[in-house]
């Protein structure tokens, strides 16, 4: 029997086990008798060297010798406990494996994620492993027994599996070990659980001991628990079977001599009664034995199937000892339940008991089909199975029995429902089988042509997210390099990722060498380097195998699932939906579905013969479809399509031929309704994931269904994808327009579903296959601090992005009522219809993408968006976050008119992307809608965008105003355009607009103060970047004085002059272009002494120039030149202030080169008597000039030519009589600022006088004359030595 003979109903989706962090994991040391302590789990860098090892040592800490789940009768979250014995059965590992989170529960938003590591003095037998669940306590008791025959408890609380705190200390006296008197002469070979306070081991010599914990563990003698033991036969008679030669027969397993009366699989039940547990064992010698035990009897003996045989036939009848799963209880009601016995003897058989106890301890046991046996069917006649495991589940209709075959580390998983009261007999329904995905994936082959190199395919197709674990890559990579010679111990890879590891290794077994005929040989390299990768990916292959190799078969229930636990995952079954059932079923399919399997088949076998440059090309051309908005109509675009496809190149007659069998003559069977029926299987039957209240998935739930997803994604994106080529072949195919499918129906329509369909499937399956890394939170909501969170380091685990953007809203409804295995399948169904309750809201995900910091992730689902205005915004942050600006601008431009336009309502999902404050500058007007804009780019540092955005806000607040009513719109819209001259003034300034800043300046009349600071910063800006011409030339309106204030302010704080920003300089400019030739004189002066002060005076000849060429003569002939360019003499000085350590010097000079005090009052003094005296002179001759004019008749004589001298002579006293007046004025305004430093006025002469002592000075140091004392020259007391 082949197993395409069986039905299949069920699917199997394999998890993995490997947990998201390593911090995850906790490592507890349990310690002999009474001690435990706790130690921190091995670091990153040892775990790396642990996992890349040989092939051994990856079993040894991956593969699992026992697994199994456990779930807990009195208490929910958690309730479910899967369990795994790892590295030389020392390790027993525990974890969470709840589904979905029960509302009612208190920690219903606390998951569970730690993996607890219970590390064991000696190895622990894997037999005897229990687990227990203390009603009056929320607790897990875990019950082991070791090979040095310790009994081991202890007991776990809930948040062990939250809570690395709740750990740190170690469990303390949680975690205990006994050492039983009764292990020393009897060997243990099963542990029975009846309940946290009372234990049974089964013993090699048939007896059992009972073990009851003592109330009061710390008393007299000390000991946690109390023995009981009870024996098959009597005291006496196990003594004998101490007497050589007076044995009955046993059988060897191990090291021990196991009795045939030995229990070798048991089950515990109460069968209903509050107070009773009975014991049923499968003894070696195939017989069931019923213990009651409270009194250590035996109720009942007898053959587990009902069989008569010879006495001394024994061998024939003994059952192996390492068979473990040979009964399961089924419990009907107060003092009756379902016994099911499995005899693995010769092809197997089951048998069903129906047993019946009351509460005195006496019990009844009837087969339940004495005429009828039941002989499981393996799943294929050509190889040897082997049945490992089984369970009972009650349905409406009768027992449902679940079974569990082995080949090898191959494994199958069928299920039987038995009709009791049926006529044609309990068994007729026949085996359903569980689809188990045998062939893997594999990469497509590479061509020239390809868009993407070799290894890009490779990579994707290896780390496809839940295929390897990181331990499976990293063995795989040891042994491929040990292959090649390559692999060093202690090769230290920590600085790569495994991919980048992977690919270097690989890629070094290839080069591209020159062919025959001397060019670059590509279809070599192409080659070698497919033929390289395709021997790391079956090397993967085989290794992973190992993690697949079944080890139990769990049934859960209560929410009715079934888990097959394996050496390294944990494979969940769930019912296949309409469409798996058909695909699954196609050679046989139901009498319902012939039609649609028939077209399901067609697609499926046309689109196989494709080669992979066709199906690229296809793929290529559905992708426009998909992606591209069309005007034409629908037939267009199927021409279109089919031309760009141009499959219809490979298609042979004998294909043509096969799809017109399959659908019958011009395809006949093709129908509307044929169409709708096949839609109908993509869609969610029942509410699938609908949006009422739910049990939400818990971590390990979401990673179930979304390998379910992942595996749905694939089915139906390979069905449909095939139809979309079916039909418009089929379309194509028939010229007669009267016969044409067109001419029969809508196949436009259909056209579009398919298109509609794939497109969100395509949707899906980026979101399936992409990874991304997000931190690990610091700390959970109970407040406890987080794995990593002393260690200084933000540790970060990676999670799909469909789990990351939606998985929050995955759950069940609350009274769903459905078992597991097919609410899970209701819920992929809904997620991946077209027509799904799920809504992928692409710009949500973006959103969330780009909080996550992940703007290339979120630019991959740029073809995904949809074309409104918020859609376009989020386009335009993503394109911001990438620093593509001008595609930014574009988006943001195209989005403004729909997110500027004023809404009552608005809808507030950004997945926080958006606060509070960028909400509401959204819909509510251009201008603030701008404003927005300007904020994103000027995080970007994008000014020149935030220059343009700046003036359209403002072009619109402008706008604005004028149809502004109230005050508060037009304090709003000031506010906003204050922020957007400042704005735009700031990007200006930092992009060098100088001529931008400066208009935006002039037009900040409202805040004085704000025009004030930004005038400095652009002074200082334009000083610094030396566009000195440009702000000489610019207006600066109104606001010149300031600049000029600005500018002398930085002269002040001017040490070094020639260094720096040339502040002086341009202040000269500036003042000389108001034609300010005083105040640029001034300047010039304060620049000549500071470089006095610098000692520039001192360097003679340095350049070996012109010695008298130095910084200072220089200054003296600009300071020259600009006082000889004031139009008005009088004006032709300037006010020099005294510094204290030049007091002597000012005392020694006199304004006309007199010694003597230099002041205000000696100038006064000398104009005034200058005055004086020519004033009489003066009125002599004009007094003589009147007469001789008469005389002369007008000609000029000496005496004109002497009046005008006089007149020169008047303009003179003029010009010194308003001098005089001002150095009055300015005496009298000096009294008012005595305190303040002394200035002396310096005359255009008296420069010109310095200029002169200052190269004579330059001239007596080349002399090599040098002064004794301070001055200008050797006069007045200066004695010069050569």
């Amino acid at each position: 029997m082949s197993a395409r003979d069986f039905e299949i109903l069920y699917k199997e989706t394999r998890l993995n086990l490997e947990p998201s962090t390593s911090s995850s994991i906790v490592q507890i040391r349990v310690g002999s008798h009474t001690q435990s302590s706790f130690s921190r789990s091995t670091t990153a860098s040892a775990r790396a060297i642990n996992a890349a090892d040989d092939e051994k040592a990856y079993r040894i800490r991956n593969i699992a010798t026992a697994s199994s789940v456990y779930y807990r009768k009195h208490h929910a979250s958690p309730r479910g406990f899967h369990w795994r014995v790892l590295e030389n059965d020392t390790v027993l590992s525990i974890r969470t494996a709840d589904v979905c989170k029960p509302n009612h529960c208190q920690h219903n938003d606390t998951d569970a994620p730690l993996v607890l590591n219970l590390r064991f003095p000696s190895p622990i037998r894997t037999s005897c492993i229990g687990f227990s669940d203390p009603e009056a306590h929320d607790a897990l008791c875990v019950h082991v027994v070791d090979q040095s025959n310790q009994l081991h408890t202890i007991t776990l609380r809930p948040d062990h599996f939250r809570k690395r705190l709740a750990t740190d200390g170690g469990l303390g006296e949680l975690c205990k070990s006994y050492s039983s008197s009764g292990f020393g002469f009897k060997q243990p070979h099963r542990l029975v659980v009846v309940n946290h306070e009372q234990l049974l081991v089964t013993m090699h010599d048939g007896g059992i001991i009972r073990f009851d914990r003592n109330s009061r563990p710390n008393g007299a003698n000390g000991n946690l628990w109390k023995e009981t033991i009870y024996n098959v036969a009597g005291w006496g008679q196990s003594l004998q079977k101490l007497v050589p030669f007076k044995r009955d027969p046993t059988v060897r397993y191990g090291n021990t001599n196991m009795e045939l009366t030995a229990a070798t699989s048991t089950a515990i039940t109460n069968a209903g009664i509050d107070g009773a547990a009975f014991l049923f064992t499968i003894c070696l010698d195939h017989r069931m034995r019923v213990w009651d035990v409270r009194t250590g009897q035996i109720m009942y003996t007898g053959d587990i199937l009902n069989a008569k045989r010879d006495p001394q036939d024994i061998a024939r009848w003994t059952i192996d000892p390492s068979q473990t799963n040979l009964i399961r209880i089924l419990d009907n009601g107060p003092g009756q339940c379902l016994v099911v016995t499995y005899s693995p003897i010769g092809s197997g058989e089951f048998k069903f008991w129906k047993v019946k106890a009351n509460a005195q301890g006496s019990i009844h046991v009837a087969d339940c089909f004495p005429e009828q046996k039941l002989v499981p069917a393996s799943p294929s006649s050509l190889d040897i199975w082997t049945l490992a495991d089984f369970a009972v589940a009650q349905q409406a209709e009768g027992p449902e029995l679940w079974t569990l075959w082995k080949n090898n580390i191959t494994y199958r998983v069928q299920k039987l429902q038995v009709h009791p009261t049926s006529a044609t007999g309990p068994f007729e329904d026949g085996w359903k089988s569980v689809n188990i995905e045998s062939s893997a994936a594999s990469a497509q082959t590479s061509g020239p042509c390809d868009p993407v190199d070799s290894s890009e395919k490779w990579l994707e197709l290896i780390f496809f997210p839940g295929r390897f674990s990181k331990s499976t890559l990293e063995t795989a990579l040891v042994m491929y390099e040990k292959g090649l010679g390559t692999y060093k111990e202690g090769n230290s890879r920590s600085n790569k990722s495994i991919a980048e590891s992977i690919c270097s290794v690989v890629g070094a077994t290839t080069t591209l060498d020159r062919s025959s005929v001397g060019g670059l040989d590509y279809e070599q390299f192409r080659g070698t380097s497919e033929t390289q990768w395709t021997r790391f990916w079956r090397l993967l292959l085989e290794l992973d195998k190992q993690r697949g190799e079944a080890l139990s078969l769990v049934l859960d229930s209560v929410d009715g699932m079934i888990w097959v636990a394996c050496a390294d995952l944990l494979s969940s079954v769930r019912q296949c939906s309409d469409l798996d059932r058909i695909y699954h079923n196609i050679e046989t399919p139901s009498q319902k579905d012939q039609d649609v399997a028939a077209l399901v088949s067609a697609g499926l076998n046309f689109v196989e013969v494709f080669s992979d440059s066709v199906l690229e090309l296809s793929r290529a051309a559905l992708r426009a479809e998909l992606f591209e908005e069309s005007s034409l109509s629908d037939a267009d675009r199927m021409q279109q399509f089919y031309d760009k496809a141009g499959f219809w190149r490979q298609v042979t007659e004998e294909d043509v031929a096969q799809v017109a069998e399959t659908l019958g003559q011009n395809f006949q069977m093709v129908t509307p309704r044929l169409y709708e029926d096949l839609f109908e299987l993509i869609t969610a039957a029942g509410d699938g994931n609908s949006q009422e209240l739910r049990a939400p998935f818990t971590g390990f739930g979401r990673k179930l269904v979304i390998r379910t997803v992942q595996e749905t994604i694939e089915l139906h994106w390979k069905i449909l994808f095939s139809q979309l080529i079916l039909l418009v072949h089929m379309e194509d195919e028939i010229e007669d327009e009267k016969i044409a499918l067109h001419a029969r129906f809508d196949v436009g329509l259909v056209y579009r579903k398919l298109v509609d369909a794939l497109k969100r499937l395509e949707h899906l399956r980026w979101m399936v296959k992409t990874e991304l890394t997000i931190p690990v939170p610091t700390a959970d909501q109970s407040g406890s601090a987080s794995p990593v969170a002393n260690r200084g380091k933000q540790e970060t685990y990676a999670i799909t992005a469909l789990e990351g953007l939606i998985g929050h809203l995955l759950g069940l409804p609350e009274s769903h009522g459905e078992p597991l295995l097919s609410s899970i399948t209701d819920v992929v169904l809904d997620i991946c219809a077209p027509t799904s309750s799920t809504e992928l809201d692409n710009g949500i995900m973006q959103c969330w993408l780009l909080k996550q910091g992940r703007p290339d992730l979120a630019k991959e689902l740029s073809p995904f968006a949809q074309q409104d205005p918020f859609a376009t915004y989020i386009q335009g942050r993503v394109f911001l976050a990438l620093n593509e600006h001008s595609t930014a601008a574009q988006c943001f431009k195209k989005a403004s008119v729909g997110l500027s336009t004023e809404r009552t309502t608005v809808q507030r999902h950004s997945a926080g992307l958006l606060d509070d404050t960028e909400w509401r500058l959204l819909y509510s007007g251009l201008p603030n809608y701008y404003a927005h804009v300007v904020n994103l780019f000027e995080r970007q540092r994008a000014y020149s965008y935030v220059v343009e955005f700046s003036k359209l806000a403002l072009q619109f607040i402008q706008d604005n105003q004028e149809d502004e009513n109230t005050s508060s719109q037009r304090t709003k819209h000031n506010d906003v355009k204050t922020e957007m001259l400042s704005r735009l003034f700031t990007a200006s300034t930092a992009i060098s607009q100088f001529d931008v800043a400066h208009s935006t300046l002039l037009s900040m009349t409202d805040d004085e103060v704000l025009q004030k600071s930004y005038l400095r910063r652009l002074v200082e800006k334009m000083c610094e970047a030396g566009q000195n011409t440009e702000l000489v030339n610019l207006p600066f309106s109104g606001l010149q004085s300031m600049v000029d204030d600005i500018l002398v302010e930085k002269c002040r704080q001017v040490r070094d002059v020639l260094n720096g920003v040339p502040y002086h300089q341009v202040l000269y400019a500036w003042r000389i272009s108001h034609n300010d030739y005083r105040g640029a004189a001034s300047v010039l002066l304060d620049r000549l002494q500071k470089l006095r002060q610098m000692g520039e005076g001192d360097k003679v000849g340095v350049s070996g120039e012109d010695a008298l060429d130095t910084q200072v003569t220089r200054q003296y002939l600009l300071l020259i030149n600009a006082l000889s360019c004031v139009q008005s003499k009088g004006e032709a000085y300037i006010l020099e202030d005294i510094l204290s350590d030049d007091d002597d010097e000012a005392e020694d000079v006199k304004p006309n080169g007199k010694g003597g005090s230099d002041n205000l009052e000696d100038h006064l003094d000398d104009l005034m008597e200058r005055l004086d005296t020519a004033e009489e002179p003066a009125k002599q001759q004009q007094q003589q000039q009147q007469p001789s004019k008469k005389k002369t008749g007008g000609r000029t004589t000496r005496a004109s030519a002497a009046a005008a001298s006089t007149t020169s002579s008047e303009a003179q006293q003029e010009e010194d009589r308003v001098l005089a007046e001002k150095l009055r004025q300015f005496e009298s305004a000096s009294e008012s600022f005595a305190g303040e430093s002394r200035r002396r006025l310096l005359t255009l002469a008296d420069i010109r006088k310095q200029y002169q002592q200052e190269l004579d000075r330059i001239v007596a140091i080349q002399n090599n004359q040098f002064g004794f004392t301070d001055g200008f020259d050797g006069e007045d007391g200066d004695v010069f030595m050569s």
